[in-house]
C-alpha cells in the first residue's frame, strides 16, 4: 500500500470512530437531562444501534456490493448523516429526537462495513496491515473523549446542567460532513458483485450458517453471545449517566481508558489465546464482565473512585477477549464454506438481537429504581447484570467443552 492511501485510510478510520465517540458515549446522560428520558425511552434510543445493525447487512448485501462504489455510499451516508446530527441538536424533546436517531443508526452502522471495505481493497496482506490503519479508529474515538471533557469541559456539573452535552452533535454532525465529502477522495472500491447477481436474505443475514448449531458446543457459544449482551447494554446505555451522576470529574474522558485498554488487551490477546486456548481465554472475557459492574456497584467518586477506574479499564478484556476471540472461534468453527456467513450471524445474534434485549432489560431496570428525588439505586442496577454475567459464565463453564485447536495469528 502506498503512503498516500495508507494517510487516506487512517483518516478515514479516525473520521468514522471520532464522529461515533463523539455523541454515543454521552447519549445517556445527554437525553436524560436535556430531554428528560425515562429508563424506558432511554432503551429506545440505545435500542437504534439494534435496528441499525439488524438492517445494515441488507444496505450492505443489496446496494453497496452490487451497485455502487463503497467509498461513494460511505460519501452520502455521511453527508445525510450530518444533516440528521444537526436535527438531533435542535430536537427539543425525546419524541422529536427518536426518529431522527432512529434514522441515523440505520445510516451509520453500514459505514462500519463500508470503512473496511474499502480498506481491505487496497490491502495485499490484510491480517499485517488493517491493525495499523484500525488503530486510528480507536484514537479517534479516544480525541472526542478528551475533547468533550478537557477541551470543551461539556459534561462538567455546570455544562451538564446548562445543556451543554447538545453541541456533541454538532461537533459530529461537523466531522461527518468532513468524512462525507472526503469519502469522495478515498480509493476507489467497485462492487464486489455483478448487479444481476441473486443474492438471498439468508446469505444477506448469514442465516447459511445456523447449520454450525447442530454442533452442541457452537450452539452454547451462540446463546452465550446472545446473552452476555445483555449486561454489556448496562455499560453503554448507563455508564456515562452513573458517573456523571455519582461527581466523577471528566466522565467521557477518564471513559477513554476503556478505548486504550482495548488496544493493549488486544495486543495481548494472541499470546494469551495460544497458551490458554479458546474456553479459557473467553471465560476470563465473562468474568470480566461480571467483575466490573461489582467494581461500579461498590464504588464510588471519593475514596473509592480507583473502583469505578478499574472498572473503565477492565473494558479491553471485556471486550477483547469474549468478542474478539468469539469471532476467531467463529472463523474456526465455520471452515471456509460458511466462514463469511458465520460472521454475519454473530454479528446479527450480537448487536442485533442480543443487545436489543439487553437495552430492554437495561431500561426496565434503571426505571425499577429510580427513587422518588430522580436519583437512581446504583448498586442495585450494576448489581443485576453483574449477577447476569456470572450466571453466563458458569453456563458456559460447565457445558461448553470444544477440545478443538483454535489457531490465531499474532
Amino acid at each position: 500500500m502506498n503512503l498516500n492511501n495508507r494517510i487516506k485510510l487512517s483518516a478515514m478510520m479516525f473520521l468514522e470512530f471520532f464522529i461515533w465517540g463523539a455523541w454515543f458515549v454521552t447519549l445517556g446522560t445527554f437525553i436524560g437531562h436535556n430531554l428528560s428520558a425515562t429508563g424506558g425511552q432511554s432503551a429506545a434510543v440505545f435500542s437504534t444501534q439494534s435496528w441499525g445493525a439488524i438492517i445494515a447487512p441488507f444496505i450492505i448485501g443489496l446496494i453497496a456490493d452490487r451497485f455502487f462504489n463503497a467509498e461513494k455510499i460511505l460519501g452520502v451516508l455521511h453527508l445525510i448523516g450530518a444533516v440528521l446530527m444537526y436535527l438531533m441538536y435542535n430536537a427539543a424533546n425525546i419524541d422529536v429526537f427518536y426518529p431522527y436517531v432512529l434514522a441515523y443508526m440505520i445510516l451509520f452502522m453500514p459505514t462500519l462495513a463500508l470503512v473496511n471495505s474499502v480498506s481491505f481493497n487496497q490491502m495485499k496482506d490484510p491480517e499485517k496491515e488493517f491493525s495499523t490503519i484500525r488503530v486510528f479508529g480507536t484514537i479517534g474515538w479516544i480525541v472526542a473523549g478528551l475533547l468533550i471533557s478537557f477541551i470543551f469541559h461539556w459534561d462538567s456539573p455546570e455544562g451538564v446542567s446548562a445543556g451543554l452535552l447538545k453541541n456533541t452533535f454538532l461537533m459530529a454532525g461537523i466531522a461527518s460532513a468532513v468524512l462525507g465529502l472526503f469519502s469522495f477522495a478515498l480509493p476507489k472500491t467497485p462492487p464486489k458483485v455483478t448487479a444481476g447477481e441473486k443474492v438471498s436474505i439468508s446469505q444477506i443475514l448469514g442465516l447459511d450458517a445456523l447449520k454450525l448449531l447442530k454442533d452442541k458446543n457452537f450452539a452454547i457459544f451462540f446463546v452465550s453471545s446472545i446473552l452476555i449482551c445483555i449486561p454489556l447494554a448496562f455499560y453503554y446505555q448507563n455508564a456515562h449517566p452513573f458517573l456523571t451522576n455519582v461527581g466523577l470529574e471528566n466522565p467521557t474522558g477518564k471513559m477513554t481508558i476503556g478505548q486504550v485498554s482495548e488496544v493493549l488487551f488486544l495486543l495481548l490477546l494472541p499470546v494469551f489465546f495460544t497458551k490458554f486456548g479458546f474456553k479459557k481465554t473467553i471465560l476470563v472475557g465473562m468474568l470480566a464482565w461480571g467483575v466490573r459492574y461489582a467494581l461500579f456497584a461498590y464504588g464510588n467518586a471519593n475514596e473509592l473512585s480507583f473502583m469505578l477506574i478499574i472498572g473503565i479499564a477492565l473494558h479491553g478484556i471485556c471486550y477483547d477477549f469474549f468478542f474478539v476471540s468469539g469471532q476467531i472461534y467463529t472463523n474456526s468453527a465455520a471452515g471456509e464454506q460458511y466462514k463469511s456467513a458465520a460472521q454475519g450471524l454473530i454479528t446479527l445474534a450480537t448487536y442485533g438481537v442480543g443487545m436489543l434485549i439487553g437495552f430492554e432489560v437495561a431500561g426496565a431496570i434503571t426505571d425499577a429504581y429510580k427513587l422518588a428525588d430522580g436519583s437512581f439505586d446504583w448498586k442495585m442496577v450494576w448489581i443485576i447484570p453483574s449477577g447476569i454475567a456470572f450466571v453466563v459464565f458458569l453456563l458456559f463453564a460447565l457445558f461448553f467443552n470444544d477440545k478443538k485447536k483454535v489457531a490465531v495469528k499474532p
